[in-house]
């Protein structure tokens, strides 16, 4: 019975803590009370505050900084990446289409700026944009066009959005991809015609036009989809 009345008490306690931070607009780094203090704000034992402060942590939310102190977190996006990422590929393993859904998602997320995108990117991430091409066509001398050199593009192109939450999907997307390239169809997209499809985006960009903007992301992922649903396929 004692275990069974375990977890709510520690889920209390954790969630009890997260109100403390928030309820004090405590920013990232900022020292929090000590364990004693704690259990005494909380009116509980030290082991169920130091099991709640333990799941905190992994969530990012603080940080347990031995002899010390605890301090509230950085914050980041690094844990829902991760779990994003990891869900995908277990999914992967089990021959669920994981990672074909997770690119879905990453095309509903990109494809939906496009309106926001076109005639507001900065010249000067423009001009990033149009070497990051060119670096796209020198590559494709050699073979195909780097995943890094790609991953490149799009974080230039969200860049002027001005909202890291936009970035978790498709970097969760990337982490994924690495993780199971091994296993997935050979690509059948020639690399010069991934080049022009990235030119293209940044055209209809520069000329302010949200549906071709929104036209040329999709066909960006029209390869990739085709890549992912062949290997599923034959995965069944």
């Amino acid at each position: 019975m004692a275990a069974g009345h375990s977890l709510p008490m520690a889920s209390d306690h954790l969630e009890r803590i997260k109100r403390f931070i928030v309820d004090g607009r405590l920013p990232p780094g900022a020292p929090l009370p000590s364990e004693r203090e704690l259990t005494e704000l909380l009116g509980t034992g030290r082991t169920g505050v130091r099991e709640a402060l333990k799941a905190l942590q992994a969530m990012g939310i603080v940080e347990i900084r031995h002899g010390f102190g605890t301090y509230v977190g950085p914050m980041t996006m690094e844990p829902v990446v991760e779990g994003l990422a990891f869900r995908t590929v277990a999914g992967h393993r089990r021959g669920e289409d994981s990672l074909l859904q997770l690119l879905e998602l990453r095309e509903a997320v990109e494809a939906g700026l496009a309106r926001r995108l076109a005639g507001r990117v900065p010249a000067a991430d423009l001009a990033e944009l149009d070497a990051i091409v060119a670096r796209m066509e020198d590559e494709t001398v050699a073979g195909p066009v780097r995943t890094e050199t790609d991953r490149a593009f799009h974080a230039a192109l969200r860049r002027g959005l001005d909202n890291p939450l936009l970035d978790t999907v498709p970097e969760a997307y990337w982490a994924a991809f690495h993780r199971v390239r091994s296993g997935l169809a050979p690509a059948a997209d020639d690399p010069r015609t991934v080049c022009a499809r990235h030119r293209a985006i940044v055209a209809a960009v520069r000329a302010g036009d949200a549906e071709r903007t929104e036209e040329a992301i999709r066909d960006h992922f029209c390869d990739v989809r085709t890549r992912l649903r062949l290997t599923y396929r034959f995965a069944r």
